[in-house]
């Protein structure tokens, strides 16, 4: 049942190119399924160990940069020295992108998860605002308020054969499901191994995963580590994709994005932040069909806070708890039946 739930799941993903013919709405699942991929690694984070990170945008926004200037190129004055960078291809700028976020991930995960309480989201928050100020100030090397422009879109480049560069929505939109699938196969993989139940068992608790000798800092600077990653290859995503970044990347409204993608799907479950991140990615564009700006915004709100009151723990646990209810209600029913039966057979026998 589950497997062919996955294939059903799959098969109307790889064809919404095929029956989805408005350009607009495209480029809507393409926005929607990159930040459906940082809200899943925003998940790894607050879903299985509880530690919440109000600035996980700072990775989205450093791995979009980092990609952006090493694709673009540089050359900037640093203590006295010129630095020269000339343009490399798209790819190992994704991949540069993803590990430099992976890097400023672990340094704030060393930096914070020694200590308990609200530090790791005081620190989380205090690196998106220094970054989103370094982006704008350094004007050199970020071009500040004027932005990063002329960004390159993703080129592969197979062996033998000429360059494909990615500028239609269509191969955009296989781009970022391609790499969606590949962040939830790790994010799974990473939950369903003993690091993963390490995590789950520190957000439970703490005190009794520590007396069976599980490594709290450990656990937490690598779930720190693939979450940053995995937003910045969200992140650099974007910057190809959209072909110009500026300091607003840094934004507080996305990180509430992320937050909301995943409390309204339900954290800690798998496909918690994609069902939120489709609900919340397309509901703008549903809204706005019929109703004013100002309406549009108190929609929003009301549909969080309904979805908060009558499901507090999400979207999807509701609805796994639903599915197996009736599951069970069938099998016991069934049952029933059988045992209902048997006395009638019985008679039967004792009368032959």
């Amino acid at each position: 049942m589950r497997r062919a739930l996955t294939c059903a799941w799959l098969l109307a993903l790889f064809t919404v190119p095929v029956w989805l013919q408005d350009q607009y709405l495209l480029h809507i699942a393409i926005v929607t399924g990159i930040f459906i991929i940082a809200a899943m690694s925003l998940n790894l984070l607050l879903g299985y160990t509880g530690q919440l990170s109000l600035g996980h945008v700072a990775f989205f926004g450093v791995g979009a940069y980092t990609s952006a200037l090493t694709a673009v190129g540089f050359d900037v004055d640093l203590f006295g020295h010129t630095f020269v960078h000339d343009p490399w291809p798209v790819v190992p700028s994704f991949l540069i992108a993803t590990a430099v976020a992976g890097l400023c991930g672990y340094l704030i995960g060393k930096l914070s998860f020694r200590v308990r309480g609200a530090y790791f989201v005081i620190v989380t928050v205090s690196f998106a605002e220094v970054t989103r100020i370094v982006a704008l100030n350094w004007v050199d090397l970020t071009q500040g308020p004027l932005a990063v422009t002329n960004i390159p879109p993703f080129a592969l480049k197979l062996p033998g054969l000429a360059e494909y560069t990615l500028f239609s929505k269509t191969s955009n939109y296989y781009l970022v499901l391609v790499v969606a699938i590949v962040s939830y196969v790790v994010i799974k993989r990473i939950v369903s191994s003993r690091i993963g139940r390490a995590m789950i068992a520190l957000k439970g608790n703490e005190s009794l995963a520590v007396s069976v000798g599980i490594d709290v800092t450990g656990s937490l600077v690598l779930a720190a580590v693939v979450s940053a990653a995995l937003a910045g290859a969200a992140g650099s995503l974007y910057a190809h994709y959209i072909r110009i970044i500026d300091p607003d990347i840094f934004l507080f409204i996305y990180t509430v994005t992320m937050v909301i993608m995943v409390m309204t799907g339900g954290k800690g479950t798998l496909a918690g932040p994609v069902v939120g991140g489709i609900i919340f990615g397309f509901m703008p564009v549903v809204v706005r069909s019929f109703a004013a700006p100002e309406v549009q915004w108190i929609l929003y709100g009301a549909l969080m806070i309904v979805i908060v009151f009558l499901l507090p723990q999400g979207i999807t646990p509701a609805v796994e708890r639903l599915l197996t209810a009736r599951l069970l209600r069938r099998e016991n029913g069934d049952e029933n039946s059988v045992l209902g039966a048997l006395p009638d057979a019985r008679r039967a026998e004792g009368r032959g």
